[in-house]
C-alpha cells in the first residue's frame, strides 16, 4: 500500500453535513475514504478527456433474447475491435432478457467510441458504461 499523506480540508458546514450524509448512505468507513473515492472519480473523468490516455471500460448491454440478430451484431462489432475487447460475458437473466458485459482496454478515444457503438445498436434496451484508469 502506498504511504498516505495527511492534509486539511476547509468547507462550509452545510457542505460538510451533506458530505457526511453521503458517507453514511454509501457506507464509507471514513471521510478520508469517501474523499479518496471522489478524487479518483474526478481524475478518471479528466483522463477520459485525453484521447490518447489508456483507459478501461465495462460496458453493460441489456436486450431481449427474442432479438436474435442482436447477439450476432454485437459479436461482429466486438470481433472487428478485438484489440480493444479483452473479455465478454453473456448472462441469461430470464427467459426473455440477456445481459452482455464487455470489458474494454485501450486509448480513450477508441474505447469511448466502441462503448457508444455497442450501446447504440438497434434493439439494445439499456446500456451503460463505467470507465476506469490506473
Amino acid at each position: 500500500m502506498e504511504k498516505v499523506v495527511r492534509f486539511g480540508v476547509s468547507m462550509e458546514k452545510v457542505l460538510l453535513k451533506d458530505f457526511d450524509k453521503l458517507i453514511e448512505k454509501r457506507g464509507y468507513s471514513s471521510r478520508s475514504e469517501a474523499l479518496r473515492d471522489l478524487l479518483r472519480s474526478a481524475l478518471i473523468s479528466e483522463v477520459k478527456l485525453d484521447p490518447n490516455a489508456n483507459i478501461f471500460a465495462t460496458v453493460s448491454i441489456l436486450y431481449k433474447h427474442s432479438e436474435h440478430h442482436l447477439s450476432d451484431v454485437l459479436a461482429d462489432i466486438q470481433h472487428k475491435n478485438h484489440s480493444i475487447v479483452i473479455s465478454t460475458t453473456h448472462i441469461h437473466l430470464d427467459c426473455d432478457n440477456c445481459l452482455e458485459v464487455v470489458m474494454l482496454k485501450g486509448k480513450a478515444s477508441k474505447v469511448k467510441e466502441l462503448a457508444e457503438t455497442l450501446i447504440s445498436v438497434k434493439g439494445v434496451r439499456h446500456g451503460g458504461v463505467v470507465y476506469s484508469a490506473k
